[in-house]
């Protein structure tokens, strides 16, 4: 990925006014982590605290969410791409609408195909929805679909797709948060079986 584009890119959606969002805002949010991370986290639209600083997660829910990346994946927070199918708040902070989706996910599908990850979480419902029915599966519901890995085609590139709970939604419904967990319980296996894949081809790669 050059900077060229990725700049072009951050610099669109800090300019944006495709949909009556760009009236509410304070601040857009593109997203934060790294360019070339493994596993990018996908959320539904910023809250308050986001609208504020202009960075992905960054109230309770954003809090809850870098404790499961760090506690149970074993991460830094900044080895990972976190950003919104959403990138502006919507007012009083109601789910985006489906003309707010489609007209801001084009932002969204350019990261993926720039970053390029292996492994793509959705965080909630809507952007669940955006993403399974973009890589050609079908959608159900959360209670059905969410802890499940599904290795797809998204955009031309080979990932590795799961739907879990927005953070969010286990703060609001605390009995959800053990299913969150056993989420990234999950998402941590996944992670370890990309780790050993990639030590074969580099043992592989200095036997030739």
């Amino acid at each position: 990925m050059s900077d060229g584009e990725w700049d072009k890119l951050i610099e669109e959606i800090l300019n944006c006014r495709k949909c009556e969002l760009y009236k509410y805002r304070r601040n857009p949010v593109p997203g934060e982590g790294r360019r070339d991370a493994d596993i990018m986290f996908v959320g539904e639209a910023p809250g308050s605290r986001e609208d504020e600083t202009g960075k992905p997660f960054v109230g309770a829910a954003g809090k809850l969410l870098t404790e499961l990346i760090e506690g149970i994946l074993g991460l830094k927070r900044e080895e990972v791409y976190i950003t919104n199918i959403v990138k502006c708040r919507p007012p009083n902070n109601r789910d985006p609408k489906e003309e707010e989706i489609k007209r801001c996910s084009p932002y969204l599908v350019r990261q993926i195909k720039l970053i390029k990850p292996k492994i793509i979480v959705a965080l909630g419902r809507h952007s669940a929805k955006f993403l399974f029915e973009e890589a050609g599966l079908k959608w159900r519901n959360m209670s059905i679909m969410h802890g499940k890995i599904i290795e797809t085609i998204l955009y031309g590139i080979n990932v590795k797709l799961m739907a879990t709970y927005h953070p969010a939604a286990a703060l609001y419904y605390p009995k959800l948060r053990p299913k969150l967990e056993k989420d990234f319980n999950m998402l941590k296996k996944t992670l370890l079986s990309l780790d050993r894949s990639r030590e074969k081809r580099k043992t592989l790669f200095d036997y030739l």
